[in-house]
């Protein structure tokens, strides 16, 4: 049984030490006889490191590293090429000026390395001459491979003027590629976001975007079809295990935790990481979640939290899905790229592609969502597991009022310096709660006469509800404090009758709750409820 290449990215190791490898050596070939420039977007851990490694090798001439794989029997002639390869990552980018020390210290240790002796004032113009060094060594095109390349922007997402000075910063290191061509074989440039072309590779306009194309979207992660021909073994072992035993279908139990991923909206890919842990620690769990969340999702999402309620079949052009900027970010579009969403159906319709995007599989759902609300509230997230069971309890018996007891707990938590004086705010943090929970509740719903703000349907019962806030003046009497929960609760509950929001319930034998929820403050909240 081949061993797991559980955080190997190299690729001579993976496959010189018995390690599984998914061979994704055929994609290589057609870029390789494809175009000459490409980009790649991926979240993280999705194996972009390691197709980079690998391109390098490809290129590194030894062909007997490939035996066995697509590309060893085809034309490719493993001719050697000198490979500059740059991992954003490893290099500092507090400030720009730290940002261009890193990248000038960076090319230089690589000249070095090479025993070239180059000089610049400049990180672009000390790259520029490495590309000519190496050519000029070696009387062979040099091959560019840069990992992460937006690193130095996101580290920074929330702090719009150091990550545009990080960007102008890296927009003139890219830059100087585009006159490297009669010096270049290949180059690959690989991250997570996708920054609209023209605020970073502006100078390289021949750039080939294939994240999106369907010739290349199982370039990384694992298809689901190759689950069993690279995984069987390790697969018929946990069937054994006392752990798996209960599961009728451990195969499908995977695919429900870690498959879902798409770009095309047709094949269905694996998350890596997370199954290569999967099968080393004989445990479903979240992984690749727990790997390292991206910081600046969470602050966007305090910042906008409105923006993250209602990500059920969300429908963008993908257009919309490249347009990020680091001065109009929009939470959709990063939560497509780095993972969080991913394509589930493209419809075929005239003009502009609509891509229907959602929640992959259940360790994202359920992963995430316990870290938006404990970022929301500012509980940890063992005390949010702590108050799970008895809302799940409350909603299952019916007890709404015994919900709201645990609802007052949870809001009261919320910090002032994060509490948002809109409505949405407390859908926000009640619609994440509700899916942590399990529950498939339904946001916005459009009925007849209008919208509903949620609706949570059970086996045997139906809630209809509707929120309502009302801004409490500092210093609020009792009396006042009264008269306007009655108000809000006569609106809410007067909304939801007035405008049948229930009605097509009618008749399902189930019994229906009309909740009206009104809202205050952070724990100022109180509940109407008529069945």
């Amino acid at each position: 049984m081949k061993k797991l290449p559980i955080g190997i990215q190299n690729f001579k190791e993976i496959t010189t030490g018995d390690y599984i490898y998914v061979d994704k050596t055929q994609y290589i070939y057609d870029m390789i006889n494809g175009a000459k420039y490409y980009f790649l977007s991926r979240p993280r851990r999705f194996g972009k490191s390691l197709l980079l490694d690998t391109i390098g090798e490809v290129f590194g001439g030894c062909k007997e590293l490939f035996k066995g794989l697509w590309i060893y029997d085809s034309d490719h002639d493993f001719q050697k090429h000198p490979v500059i390869r740059i991992d954003m990552s490893n290099i500092s980018n507090d400030t720009s000026k730290i940002l261009k020390t890193s990248l000038y210290d960076e090319i230089n240790y690589l000249s070095r390395k090479e025993q070239l002796d180059i000089s610049g004032s400049e990180p672009s113009t000390l790259f520029k001459r490495l590309i000519e060094g190496l050519y000029q060594k070696y009387g062979q095109r040099v091959v560019v491979l840069i990992d992460e390349y937006d690193k130095p922007i996101l580290d920074h997402i929330t702090d719009i003027k150091t990550a545009d000075a990080n960007r102008k910063v890296l927009r003139g290191f890219y830059g100087i590629l585009k006159s490297m061509d009669p010096y270049l074989r290949f180059t690959f440039i690989t991250g997570v976001s996708k920054f609209t072309k023209t605020s970073i590779f502006s100078g390289l306009n021949n750039l080939k975007d294939i994240t999106m194309l369907e010739d290349y979207a199982n370039i990384c992660g694992i298809p689901v079809e190759s689950l069993e021909e690279y995984f069987s073994e390790h697969i018929e072992r946990l069937s054994t295990h006392k752990r798996f035993t209960q599961y009728d279908n451990i195969h499908n139990e995977i695919l429900a935790w870690y498959d879902g991923y798409s770009w095309d909206g047709e094949t269905k890919l694996l998350n890596p990481f997370s199954l290569l842990n999967f099968f080393d620690q004989k445990r479903f769990a979240g992984f690749w979640y727990t790997s390292g969340t991206p910081g600046f999702l969470l602050d966007l999402i305090k910042k906008k939290p409105e923006s993250y309620w209602n990500l059920k079949n969300i429908e963008l052009t993908e257009y919309m899905l490249d347009s990020v900027e680091i001065d109009k970010i929009t939470i959709e579009p990063l939560l497509f790229q780095t993972g969080y969403l991913t394509i589930m159906d493209i419809p075929l319709t005239p003009g502009t592609p609509i891509y229907t995007l959602d929640i992959p599989n259940f360790e994202v759902r359920e992963a995430f969502n316990l870290h938006v609300l404990s970022a929301l509230t500012e509980n940890d997230d063992v005390r949010v597991w702590q108050v799970q069971a008895k809302i799940r309890k409350a909603l299952l018996e019916g007890d709404l009022q015994k919900m709201l007891e645990i609802l007052r707990g949870l809001f009261a938590s919320i910090p002032y310096e994060l509490h948002v004086d809109v409505e949405a705010y407390y859908h926000s943090i009640f619609y994440t709660f509700m899916t942590l929970l399990g529950f498939d509740m339904d946001v916005e719903v459009s009925v007849s006469k209008g919208r509903v703000d949620a609706i949570l349907e059970l086996d045997d019962k139906v809630y209809v509800m509707e929120f309502k806030y009302k801004k409490c003046p500092p210093g609020a009497s009792e009396e006042e404090r009264r008269k306007l929960f009655e108000k809000a609760l006569d609106e809410a509950m007067g909304q939801i009758n007035d405008r049948g929001y229930a009605e097509k319930f009618m008749g399902s034998g189930k019994v229906i709750y009309r909740a009206a929820f009104a809202f205050l403050g952070r724990d100022n909240i109180e509940l109407s409820v008529d069945i």
